[in-house]
């Protein structure tokens, strides 16, 4: 039995089946869809893969157009935009069963020198100070369902809120639209950094629609909505890997219209923001 983080670089393993034609497996889990962070991450494999290697991507832009099935694989045609001096620009789209379900435009760039600054990481616990989301749930709930023992077991992500978890709609009560965890993936992802960057596309798009959600509901319990991810974009600032333990912090700065935005960023241990990530999602009161 493989562990999740080595079934996670499966996944990201794409079949070639043509010059710039790529086919995806989409595991057969008891969800009504395809989970966005497989498609987004797969499609940045595809991507990439078209290129020299010597170009890390620095940023991507997507949407998701329709729900993708669990079970059935996924193509990804890669179309070359452009490769130039420094940059490398590719456009890429998913499709399942003759439809297209996303498509997602990623740009690499040539390493070069030049100045820095960032805004410091907020002052947060270290995550070997706070329980794992599994140890978290079971302290609440005495035994997880069924549901949820099995999710903890074949996550590819370890997850620790920096804050503790609301359970009751009195502890959401004036709550912030904010969260913040720390994750790394369960298992060590091998050194090539496609693999990383594509494994915490997967990651950001786990949970950053839960800022939109905390001021309304608990996170963990009955969902009282409906949500689906809408688009998604990422800038990549520094290397990293996805096996070591980054914060990624999340605030939504405004929900309107059955739509919340939200954003992220996402720090090392040392402090240093690798990576931020800004998202929309549709949200609709279930049988309202």
């Amino acid at each position: 039995m493989t562990n999740p983080a080595e079934r996670l670089v499966d996944l990201l393993d794409l079949e070639r089946i043509e010059q710039d034609i790529f086919r995806g497996q989409s595991p057969q889990e008891r969800l009504q869809r395809v989970f966005g962070g497989q498609v987004a991450g797969q499609a940045l494999v595809a991507a990439g893969r078209t290129t020299d290697g010597g170009r890390p991507v620095h940023s991507l832009h997507a949407y998701f157009l329709r729900p993708g099935r669990p079970g059935v694989p996924i193509v990804y045609q890669v179309e070359r935009v452009r490769d130039g001096r420094s940059f490398t620009t590719r456009r890429v789209v998913a499709i399942q069963q003759g439809r297209t379900i996303f498509n997602l435009t990623a740009s690499f760039h040539q390493p070069e020198p030049g100045f820095e600054h960032q805004l410091p990481m907020p002052d947060v616990p270290e995550p070997d100070d706070l329980p794992g989301l599994g140890e978290e749930l079971r302290s609440h709930l005495d035994v997880l369902p069924e549901a949820l023992e099995r999710m903890t077991r074949r996550q590819p992500f370890e997850i620790r809120y920096v804050e503790r978890l609301r359970w009751t709609p009195e502890e959401i009560e004036g709550a912030e639209p904010r969260s913040a965890v720390w994750m790394r993936a369960v298992g060590q992802l091998g050194d090539d950094p496609l693999v990383h960057t594509c494994a915490l596309t997967y990651a950001s798009d786990m949970m950053l629609l839960d800022a939109v959600r905390v001021p309304i509901e608990p996170l963990w319990g009955p969902r009282g909505f409906d949500m689906a991810s809408l688009d998604h974009a990422m800038w990549f600032h520094r290397p990293f890997r996805a096996d070591e333990w980054f914060l990624y912090q999340q605030e939504s700065p405004v929900a309107t219209g059955a739509r919340g935005l939200a954003r992220g960023q996402i720090f090392d241990r040392r402090g240093r923001l690798l990576v931020s990530v800004m998202q929309e999602g549709l949200f609709r009161k279930i049988g309202g």
